[in-house]
């Protein structure tokens, strides 16, 4: 018996157009890797003694975590809500924005909030269930937020919301409102 895992909790439902289209590509992707892997796994069940064949054995552990992969995209895919609207009010952050912050050492970073499907640290792209997305949201350009993870607390301020990619001309910031 395995040991005991309280329940996750529930992530939010929403998601970009983008991130949306990009899971739709990973499951029609996943099921052409999946149908290779089955003809592999094929080939190495062919080869006699399936105890001792460490092809066979990897194939059949892919094939179960693509198969787990497929499971959770088509279980997924329906539930989510996509947000492709900017909100009313451009100057607060909410779900989709960029947002522009300054620490207290005066260093800049840039996050967009999306859903928990679609989060990339790389790309400055965060989860809006992410404690630092739930200090954001409904913060305007110089208001200051509190970031508290665990002990650790850090300030920041908003320098910057938008809702189009940062260099697109359709963005909002302290010129065009005015």
């Amino acid at each position: 018996m395995g040991r005991y895992r309280p329940p996750q909790p529930e992530s939010s439902l929403y998601i970009t157009r983008t991130g949306y289209d990009g899971l739709q590509q990973e499951l029609s992707d996943i099921w052409k890797r999946r149908a290779e892997v089955t003809k592999a796994l094929s080939a190495a069940a062919a080869e006699g003694d399936r105890s001792e064949n460490a092809e066979y054995i990897y194939r059949k552990k892919e094939l179960r975590e693509i198969d787990r992969r497929i499971r959770y995209l088509q279980k997924r895919l329906p539930e989510l809500n996509v947000v492709s609207d900017p909100p009313s009010d451009q100057t607060r952050i909410f779900f989709g924005a960029w947002a522009t912050l300054e620490n207290d050492d005066g260093e800049e970073v840039t996050y967009r909030i999306v859903g928990p499907d679609e989060f990339d640290p790389r790309k400055g792209w965060i989860s809006m269930d992410s404690p630092m997305a739930r200090a954001l949201m409904k913060k305007a350009i110089d208001d200051e937020v509190e970031v508290r993870i665990g002990e650790r607390a850090s300030d920041y301020r908003v320098l910057d919301v938008r809702y189009s990619e940062p260099g697109n001309d359709q963005s909002t910031d302290k010129d065009s409102r005015t």
